[in-house]
C-alpha cells in the first residue's frame, strides 16, 4: 500500500540565541538581518522524503513516470526548407490577444524532460482535477506530457471506442493549419485513458473532416503512469496520474519537423471520473474557452522559442525597478502552491480542500518547485511578480530587459539538483493579497529558461545569490501595450529536492537589494 512518507526538520534560526551561543546565524535557512530579531519569522525547513514503492491491484502494474536524460540547453532545429535560417525572426509576434500559446523547445536527440516548456490548466479540489503540461519537439515527433492531480484514479476494464472519455482520461486536439476555423483533414484528436499498462485498447486517434471526427489508425504511442493506493478503488485516497503523448510527424503527413516560428492549433481536455458507479465530473479544457469540434477556440503551438533582438542603437537610458519599501506596492509578487509555509503538507483534508486555495502574497521569500513524481504535488510551487513600466519614458525603443532574483536556500541540502526555471507571462492582473493556486492567471505563454544551481558553495552572504533571466521580449511587448510587465516563474524539474528559495518584494528594508528587480534599458526612436 502507496504512502507518502515526509520528515521534516526545523531549523529555528533565531538570531539572538545564535549570537548568545557565539554562532553567527546559518544564512542558508532564514532572512533574518544580522543581529534582528522578527517576531513570527519563517524559518525555514530541511525537506526530504522516502517514498516506498506502492503495491497496485492484481489488474494495474504502475507504469513510472519519465525519466528524463540530461541534456543541453534548448537549441533551435534546422528548417526542413533549405531556404530559410535555423533561427526564429525576432522578435517573435506575440500571440493574440484572445489566445492562449506554448512556444515548444526543439532538441536535438532526446528530448530531456526537465526542459520542455511547461503550462497548466484545472482547478483542484476533491471532486476536480489539475494538470501540468510539458511539450518540447525534435525532428522526429512531439511530446506532450500531463501530470494530473487527481484524488481517486479510475480507468475501464472493459474499453469500448464510444466510452473511454468517461473515465479518467486526456484528450489532445492538434490541427497542423494554424487558421483552421473548423474541422478538417489537418485535424487530428488523440485520446488516451489512464490503465495499469500501454495497452492500445486505451486510446484512439481521430482525424477530421466535413463529416466530424472519423476514426483512424495512425503511429502514435501513449504511455500512463500513477501514484496512489490503488487503481478502481476508493478505500484510500490517490494522488495523481500521468499521460505521454509521442506523436511522430510522419503519423500526420510530414517528412520532418515544422520549420521554426511556424504554428498550429492545439487543444486538451482533461476528463475525470472518481468511481465506478459515478457519473463523470466535468471536463476542465486548455483554453478555458476551447470547443472540442472548433478549432478557432483552441489555444497555439509554436515551435521554437521566441526571440528579441533589438535595433542596433546607442542606449538613451535604464531604470532599475523595485520596492522601495517594504510595505508599498510598487511591485507586487506572491507564491502559489507549495509555498515555504505550506510544503509538502500530508494532511487529505489540507491537501485537497485547502493547500490550492491560501494566499502567501505577504512573505517574504518564497519557493518554486516540481518534479516528475506526481505524488509529490503539494511540494510544488510557483512564483507571481509584477512590473510596472511606467518608469520607462513613452516612445522609446526597449533593447534589453533583465529579471533578477536573489537565492538564499533549497529543499534537499546535499542532495539538491540544478533546476531549469522558466519565464512566462500572465496576461490578466492579479491581487497580492487573494493570489491563490487556484485561482492565479494561467500562463499566456512561456518565453524563456535557465538552470539555477543549489545554493551549495555559492552562498557568499546577503542580499543572496543572485540569478538573472532575460525578459526582454516580455517587456517590449508589455511596453508597447502599456500595460505592466506580468511574470511566471515556474519549471519543469524532474529530481527530487528540486526547490529553490528566493527573497520576495516584502522581506525586510534591511534587504532591499535582495527584492526581485527589472533591469530596463530604452534607445531612442
Amino acid at each position: 500500500m502507496y504512502r507518502l512518507h515526509i520528515s521534516i526538520t526545523v531549523f529555528a534560526l533565531i538570531v539572538t540565541v545564535g549570537i548568545a551561543a557565539g554562532y553567527p546565524p546559518p544564512a542558508l535557512y532564514g532572512q533574518e538581518a544580522p543581529g534582528e530579531t522578527i517576531p513570527g519569522s519563517l524559518y525555514l525547513p530541511f525537506i526530504s522524503a522516502n517514498f516506498p514503492t506502492p503495491t497496485p491491484t492484481n489488474t494495474a502494474t504502475q507504469t513510472p513516470t519519465l525519466t528524463p536524460t540530461p541534456t543541453n540547453t534548448p537549441t533551435q532545429p534546422p528548417s526542413p526548407t533549405a531556404s530559410a535560417t535555423p533561427t526564429p525572426p525576432p522578435p517573435a509576434t506575440p500571440p493574440a490577444t484572445s489566445m492562449r500559446r506554448v512556444n515548444a523547445p526543439f532538441f536535438n536527440g532526446n528530448i530531456p524532460f526537465e526542459q520542455m516548456a511547461i503550462f497548466w490548466f484545472g482547478r483542484l479540489s476533491e471532486s476536480s482535477n489539475y494538470a501540468d503540461v510539458r511539450v518540447g519537439y525534435n525532428q522526429e515527433k512531439l511530446t506532450v506530457y500531463l501530470a494530473i492531480f487527481d484524488r481517486h484514479l479510475w480507468y475501464d476494464e472493459a474499453p469500448t471506442t464510444e466510452t473511454l472519455t468517461d473515465w479518467d482520461t486526456v484528450t489532445l486536439l492538434l490541427d497542423v493549419n494554424p487558421d483552421a476555423g473548423m474541422l478538417s483533414g489537418s485535424s487530428y484528436r488523440f485520446v488516451a485513458q489512464l490503465s495499469g499498462d500501454a495497452s492500445a485498447r486505451h486510446r484512439a486517434a481521430y482525424q477530421g473532416g466535413a463529416q466530424g471526427w472519423q476514426l483512424r489508425t495512425l503511429n502514435i504511442a501513449t504511455k500512463p503512469g500513477w501514484r496512489g493506493e490503488a487503481l478502481n478503488n476508493n478505500n484510500g485516497t490517490d494522488r495523481g496520474w500521468a499521460m505521454t503523448f509521442d506523436i511522430p510527424f510522419t503519423a500526420l503527413g510530414l517528412s520532418a519537423a515544422p520549420a521554426t516560428g511556424s504554428e498550429w492549433r492545439l487543444g486538451l481536455l482533461l476528463h475525470d471520473r472518481d468511481g465506478r458507479n459515478e457519473a463523470p465530473q466535468p471536463v476542465q479544457t486548455w483554453p478555458e474557452t476551447l470547443q472540442r469540434d472548433q478549432p478557432a477556440t483552441w489555444g497555439r503551438l509554436r515551435f521554437g522559442l521566441p526571440g528579441y533582438t533589438a535595433p542596433n542603437i546607442s542606449a538613451a537610458g535604464e531604470v532599475l525597478i523595485r520596492r522601495e519599501r517594504q510595505n508599498d506596492l510598487t511591485v507586487i509578487d506572491a507564491d502559489v502552491g507549495g509555498a515555504i509555509a505550506n510544503q509538502c503538507p500530508g494532511d487529505d483534508y489540507h491537501i485537497w480542500n485547502e493547500w490550492a486555495n491560501r494566499n502567501y502574497g505577504k512573505a517574504p521569500n518564497f519557493n518554486i518547485q516540481n518534479q516528475s513524481d506526481v505524488a509529490d504535488w503539494p511540494c510544488f510551487a510557483k512564483y507571481y511578480v509584477t512590473f510596472p513600466l511606467g518608469a520607462v519614458p513613452p516612445g522609446k525603443i526597449i533593447l534589453s530587459a533583465t529579471l533578477t532574483l536573489h537565492q538564499f536556500g533549497n529543499a534537499g541540502g546535499s542532495e539538491a539538483q540544478p533546476s531549469w526555471i522558466q519565464v512566462l507571462t500572465a496576461a490578466e492582473d492579479w491581487q497580492e493579497t487573494t493570489i491563490t493556486w487556484n485561482n492565479a492567471p494561467l500562463a499566456w505563454e512561456n518565453i524563456t529558461g535557465r538552470w539555477v544551481d543549489p545554493v551549495g558553495n555559492n552562498w557568499n552572504g546577503w542580499p543572496g545569490i543572485p540569478w538573472s533571466w532575460d525578459v526582454s521580449y516580455a517587456v517590449a511587448n508589455a511596453y508597447a501595450n502599456h500595460q505592466p510587465v506580468r511574470l511566471i516563474l515556474y519549471e519543469a524539474d524532474s529530481a527530487y529536492h528540486s526547490g529553490k528559495y528566493f527573497v520576495s518584494s516584502d522581506t525586510g528594508d534591511w534587504n532591499i537589494e535582495g527584492r526581485p528587480t527589472l533591469r530596463v534599458v530604452w534607445g531612442e526612436r
